[in-house]
């Protein structure tokens, strides 16, 4: 019962497809496109609709708002100026993002604004790529005046308004205060939408134009950018963010005149991309190759080898751990993975069935992409329900229960 070229069991990949199945004829889930690839061997299944009240079925070309998973693939971007030597990890930041130059740093976490010591050193390069910068979306610290000053900027995507071009943006990231002190807490979100700002200011192109240039057009992912195209949308699906109380279907975006139908004024690093499996998979594939794809390098073996393996220290990796496992009910599970490289989560301890060293993220949209090396396997699952409620994020459990039970070893 097992499948050719070292890749799937036939039994295991009809497991797959038979949990995604149940997960879609609960009514929870519209529909969700899955990619397994190991070796010579890539296993597609496409089921349900694009709507929740039916419509188009999905397809192996449906294009998905990718939400945080974007933050592997844009993380790319700043590899490539690393691996050129236009950035080095320890330069300051501020030579290139002036207005974060001279930061004042929170005494405490809930307290007032104004309330500041001087920070204890300059931001560097590496405090942006692995989110330590001191700054960042904190669940724990919600309804604090700065966490609520975020917000009300404009600093977070659509919550409450959308956010402004990147110069503006970064003005207004520079009124505020950091949470922490520099490289003192990995934060998560804000460093990845500073990496496209940071992306522009170093290369005097747009953060879309030079990946679209360097990372993009190379892989040939020629359906993933920051917004779909008149003549793609017809293959974008509604997004739900389904009522947490009564699990009742609420569109979050359209296809049709919805935020990704044009081009943003802000191109997040954290959580803009659309995409589609197969430009994932290309990706995905090229960091297992060490950088390189279908004969071309990419990216250099060394920057691809400091993107997938943890990044941050024993102290900052275990508050990590402790921020996931003490916020469990809010995260429906997602996160626990313990480290973090440079855009990705990396696996330090055995907590599920993935191996240790696998890297990748999920996304709030229902997305959910990992590669591992010890199987040289890429796994990539894509909905457009919410993270308002669970189930999403029970699809993700279960595809990735499923698919490391149907890898033949």
């Amino acid at each position: 019962m097992t499948s050719s070229n070292g890749g799937f069991t036939d039994e295991g990949l009809r497991k797959v497809r038979e949990v995604l199945t149940r997960h879609v004829e609960s009514g929870r889930i519209p529909g969700v496109v899955a990619l397994i690839g190991r070796g010579g061997q890539t296993h597609v299944e496409a089921i349900g609709t694009m709507r929740h009240d039916g419509g188009a079925p999905m397809g192996r070309d449906t294009i998905f708002r990718m939400a945080s998973t974007s933050k592997p693939v844009t993380m790319a971007a700043a590899a490539v100026l690393l691996d050129e030597c236009r950035l080095r990890l320890d330069d300051l930041v501020q030579t290139w993002l002036p207005e974060l130059a001279d930061r004042r740093v929170l005494k405490r976490i809930d307290g007032p604004l104004d309330d500041t010591v001087p920070a204890r050193r300059p931001i560097t390069i590496r405090d942006v790529l692995t989110s330590t910068f001191g700054l960042g979306m904190d669940i724990t610290a919600l309804g604090s005046p700065i966490m609520g000053a975020i917000i009300e900027n404009g600093l977070t995507p659509d919550l409450p308004q959308p956010m402004p071009e990147p110069d503006e943006w970064l003005r207004r990231l520079g009124t505020l205060p950091l949470m922490h002190q520099p490289g003192e807490r990995w934060q998560y979100h804000i460093a990845s939408d500073l990496l496209g700002v940071l992306v522009a200011r170093v290369t005097g192109q747009s953060f879309e134009s030079f990946l679209r240039e360097r990372v993009f057009g190379p892989l040939g992912m020629a359906d993933t950018g920051f917004h779909v195209p008149a003549e793609k949308i017809d293959r974008l699906p509604a997004l739900y963010a389904p009522d947490p109380q009564t699990g009742e279907f609420h569109v979050w975006d359209e296809s049709v005149d919805g935020r990704w139908s044009r081009p943003p004024a802000f191109p997040g690093g954290g959580g803009g991309l659309v995409s589609t499996v197969d430009d994932y998979h290309a990706y995905f594939r090229m960091l297992l190759a060490g950088g390189l794809h279908g004969g071309e390098r990419v990216l250099s073996r060394p920057v691809v080898e400091l993107m997938t393996t943890n990044r941050l220290t024993p102290e900052q990796t275990a508050l990590r751990e402790t921020l996931a496992k003490d916020n469990v009910h809010l995260s429906y599970g997602q996160g626990q993975h313990g480290g973090w490289g440079l855009g990705s989560a990396v696996r330090t301890y055995r907590g599920d069935y993935a191996p240790v060293g696998q890297f990748g993220w999920d996304g709030g949209s229902g997305t959910s992409t990992y590669a591992d090396s010890e199987h040289g396997l890429v796994g990539i699952v894509l909905t457009q329900v919410g993270m308002t409620v669970p189930d999403s994020a029970r699809l993700i459990h279960d595809f990735w229960t499923t698919v490391y039970q149907a890898v033949d070893a």
